[in-house]
């Protein structure tokens, strides 16, 4: 039966399977990122920041049951104010992603993390949605952004790309014992074929040229004292040399 929405996607078997492999991806990697405020933009169906340790969390979609509803383009947050972003399969089902993006990085802290999950095109997934004869189904009528090019939208925005993988290498069978019996692809598609994951999943920061993080007054007098003392051990140093190097006249 066809799926009108993602997360109803998400509901059987084969979007089951995958939401289990992201989800241990973002359980490892988010309770490593600290911050104040963290947002989780489209599927709030699903708490995908369950283990990060930020305590202001919000889900933002136009559907039901979030904190704030509004479009990715055109989010109600103040400038410079989110530590945290997770982007789940966002920007393949966005009429504008790169407008997404920008909208991200006006909101985001310098040094802020973002984390985007992708369906890959170059993939068996990739496929499927662009010859397969549900493609104008849910997931596969999205439009699958290559990964390079997200590498490239975020260059031009300042992101610097930090850490990232892809997962799941069978092919999308619906069909449980033909993925138990393809299971072998998945530690071999790791190994031999990294770039064919059907889903990458992409950590960067947002760097700003130029920005000078503040420190404690005590820092920097503390600096100041060593950089102080070590002049005064150098000019010792020398002036013992040239003690050593005189000659006696008699």
């Amino acid at each position: 039966m066809p799926t009108n929405t993602l997360a109803e996607w998400f509901a059987t078997p084969l979007g089951a399977y995958l939401l289990e492999k992201e989800r241990a991806y973002l359980d490892d990697v988010t309770p490593d990122i600290f911050g104040f405020h963290a947002l989780q933009l489209g599927l709030p169906q699903f708490d995908l920041l369950r283990e990060n340790r930020i305590t202001h969390r919000m889900k933002i979609d136009t559907g039901e049951g979030v904190d704030v509803r509004a479009k990715g383009a055109e989010l109600p947050i103040a400038t410079q104010s989110i530590d945290l972003v997770l982007l789940p399969h966002v920007l393949e089902f966005a009429d504008d992603p790169h407008a997404v993006l920008r909208e991200i990085d006006r909101v985001m802290m310098p040094e802020g993390r973002i984390i985007i999950l992708g369906f890959n095109p170059w993939s068996l997934w990739g496929l499927r949605s662009a010859i397969g004869p549900s493609r104008n189904e849910m997931p596969w009528n999205g439009k699958f952004v290559s990964l390079l090019r997200v590498k490239d939208w975020l260059a031009l925005l300042g992101f610097e790309v930090s850490a990232g993988r892809l997962v799941c290498y069978v092919p999308p069978v619906k069909r449980q014992k033909w993925r138990q019996r393809l299971a072998f692809m998945e530690p071999a598609g790791d190994r031999w074929w990294a770039v064919g994951g059907a889903v990458y999943m992409l950590q960067a920061i947002k760097r700003v040229r130029g920005m000078r993080l503040l420190t404690p007054a005590w820092h920097e007098a503390l600096a100041r004292e060593r950089r102080v003392a070590l002049a005064a051990k150098r000019e010792g140093a020398a002036s013992h040399a040239r003690a050593g190097s005189l000659k006696i006249v008699k």
